[in-house]
C-alpha cells in the first residue's frame, strides 16, 4: 500500500524536516532526483545527454527553483538549458545563480528544437488554475518539436502545474507531463479525479520526509501484493461452503444480459458457490450449468452475500426482491436499480438494515444518493456519503474511489477508460459480492474487486475492443495472473 498525503500535511513535515537540516537541502534533494529523472529520459530517446536540448518553464518560489539546480545539474553535463522565466519578480535568486553559473540561458520564447521540457511553473501551494503568462503559454506545448521530430518529452516537477494537487480537480488549462517527479509523498491529485492523466508516469524522490508524515494518508493506494494478501484461496479443508455462497439479484425481463455478467463476475471470484435468484434463472441455467438458480430471493437458500442491482429493475417486483436482500443479516452489494430504489421509494428499508453493505454509484447516482454530485473533491465527497449512509462508497470513474464510514479512503490505481462500457459495472457487482461472500471485509472486498477488474479492463483492451462480456472472459486468467497461488491448487 502507497500512501498520498495532501498539502497541509505535506508542509508540516517539510517545515519539522527543515529545521533540522542546513538551508535548501530539501531542494537540493529534490533538483538531484530531478535532474537524474531528466537525464535517463533523455539518455533512453537519445542515447546520451550532452548537446539535447531542454527548456525550463520556470515559476516564482520552491518548484522554479527545483527546475533551475536541476537544470544547473544537467548544464553540467553539457545539455544546452535554457530556462523562461514567467515571473521573473519571484524566482529562486539561488537557482538562477546556479543556473547562470553552468552556462545556463534565460529566453522569452520557445526555441526551435526542444528535447525535454520541465514544467517547474506551479508548486503544491498554487490554487485556481494556470495565470497568465502560462495559461497562454502551456496550451503550446503540443506544438514544439524535438531533435528527432516527435513533440518533447515533458516533466513536471512535483505535480503537473494547473490541476489541484489536494482534489484532482483540473479546473482549467493544465500541462499534460508525461513523467512527473514528485518529492517527498504522493499527493492525492497524482491519484484520484481528472488530473491523473495528466500526471503520467509518477515518480517519487525521497527527500527524507515519511518519518514527518501523518501515520494515516487522505488516501490510500493498493499494490498488487495487498491484493494477493487479501484474496482468499481454497486450503485443504476447503469445501463449497466453507468458501462461501455468493448470491445474485440481478437482471430482468429488459434486462436479462445483466444477471448473465454479473454471474460470471460472482463465478470468477472466490466464493465455492453462487446461488442466483431471478427472472434469468433459465438463461443462467443454460449457460452457467454450475450455478444454482430460482426466481425469488426468498427461495434461494443460504448465501454469505448477497450482490444485488444490476438490472433488476425499478418495478414492484423489483423492490421486493430488494427488500429480502436488505432484511438479510449478511453482507451485500448494491449496484444500478437498487440504488436508485434506496435513494427513493425503500430509502426507509435500507435505514433499517444493519449487516454491512457495500453501494457501488456512478456520479449520477452518487447524486441520488447523496443529493448532489461528487463535485470537484470526489475523495470527500465518497467519504461524507459513506458515513452518512454508514457503508462503503465504491465511486466509480477513471481513478475509482472506496472511501469507509470511519473516514478511509483508497484511489484504485488501474482503471482504464476501456471499462467504461455498458454492463462492466455488472460484472465488478458480481466478482465484489463473490469476495465478500468469501469473508473478505467489505473495505478489502470493494479494493480488490476494483484493482482485479481493473487489471482485466486493462487485459481485454490490449487484445481489441472492449465489452464487458470480455472483461468477465479475461477475469479468470487475470486472477491466475495476480493471485499465483491460484495456479498452484
Amino acid at each position: 500500500m502507497r500512501g498520498a498525503w495532501r498539502v497541509a500535511d505535506v508542509r508540516a513535515a517539510e517545515e519539522e524536516l527543515m529545521r533540522r537540516l542546513p538551508p535548501d537541502t530539501l531542494m537540493h534533494r529534490a533538483a538531484t532526483g530531478l535532474a537524474r529523472r531528466c537525464a535517463l529520459l533523455l539518455s533512453d530517446r537519445y542515447g546520451g545527454v550532452y548537446g539535447r536540448s531542454v527548456l525550463l518553464l520556470v515559476g516564482g518560489g520552491n518548484n522554479g527553483g527545483d527546475a533551475l539546480f536541476a537544470g544547473a545539474a544537467l548544464a553540467r553535463r553539457g545539455v544546452q538549458v535554457r530556462a523562461w522565466l514567467l515571473v521573473p519578480e519571484r524566482v529562486h535568486a539561488g537557482g538562477l545563480a546556479a543556473l547562470r553559473a553552468a552556462g545556463g540561458a534565460l529566453v522569452d520564447k520557445f526555441p526551435a528544437i526542444v528535447d525535454l521540457v520541465v514544467d517547474g511553473i506551479v508548486g503544491i501551494g498554487g490554487t485556481g488554475g494556470l495565470r497568465e503568462p502560462a495559461a497562454t503559454i502551456v496550451p503550446r506545448l503540443p506544438e514544439l518539436r524535438a531533435s528527432d521530430g516527435d513533440r518533447p518529452t515533458v516533466v513536471a516537477v512535483d505535480l503537473p502545474s494547473g490541476v489541484d494537487i489536494d482534489t484532482g480537480h483540473v479546473p482549467g488549462v493544465a500541462v499534460a507531463a508525461d513523467v512527473t517527479v514528485t518529492f517527498g509523498c504522493l499527493k492525492p491529485g497524482l491519484v484520484v479525479g481528472p488530473a491523473v492523466p495528466y500526471a503520467g508516469q509518477v515518480e517519487l524522490v525521497d527527500i527524507g520526509l515519511a518519518p514527518f508524515l501523518p501515520a494515516d494518508p487522505a488516501v490510500r493506494v493498493p499494490e498488487l501484493a495487498d491484493i494477493r494478501s487479501w484474496w482468499p484461496v481454497p486450503g485443504p479443508e476447503s469445501d463449497k461452503y466453507r468458501r462461501g455462497v455468493a448470491g445474485v439479484a440481478t437482471g430482468s425481463a429488459r434486462y436479462p444480459g445483466a444477471a448473465l455478467l454479473s454471474v460470471a463476475g460472482a463465478l470468477a471470484g472466490p466464493a465455492g458457490m453462487v446461488r442466483y435468484a431471478g427472472t434469468a434463472a433459465p438463461l443462467i441455467s443454460q449457460r452457467h450449468p454450475s450455478v444454482i438458480v430460482t426466481e425469488r430471493v426468498g427461495d434461494a437458500g443460504r448465501v454469505q452475500a448477497w450482490a444485488c442491482g444490476s438490472g433488476l429493475g425499478t418495478d414492484d417486483l423489483a423492490a421486493g426482491e430488494l427488500r429480502a436482500v436488505l432484511a438479510a443479516d449478511v453482507p451485500a452489494v448494491l449496484d444500478a436499480d437498487a440504488l436508485t430504489l434506496i435513494a427513493g421509494p425503500m430509502s426507509r428499508a435500507f435505514g433499517e438494515r444493519r449487516a454491512p453493505t457495500v453501494v457501488t454509484p456512478h456520479d449520477r447516482e452518487f447524486a441520488r444518493l447523496a443529493g448532489a454530485p461528487p463535485g470537484e473533491d470526489r475523495v470527500s465527497a465518497a467519504q461524507r456519503l459513506a458515513a452518512q449512509m454508514n457503508v462503503v462508497v465504491l465511486l466509480k470513474g477513471h481513478s475509482t474511489i472506496v472511501a469507509t464510514p470511519s473516514g478511509g479512503a483508497w484511489a484504485n490505481p488501474t482503471g482504464t477508460p476501456a471499462l467504461a462500457t455498458g454492463g462492466s459495472g455488472d460484472v465488478l457487482t458480481g466478482l465484489l459480492g463473490s469476495l465478500l461472500a468469501a469473508g473478505l471485509s467489505p473495505e478489502q472486498a470493494a479494493v480488490a474487486a476494483a484493482y482485479v477488474h481493473g487489471l482485466a479492463g486493462r487485459k481485454a483492451a490490449r487484445r481489441g475492443s472492449v465489452t464487458a462480456a470480455d472483461v468477465a472472459t479475461v477475469l479468470p486468467e487475470v486472477l491466475v495472473e495476480a493471485v499465483p497461488r491460484l495456479s498452484e491448487l
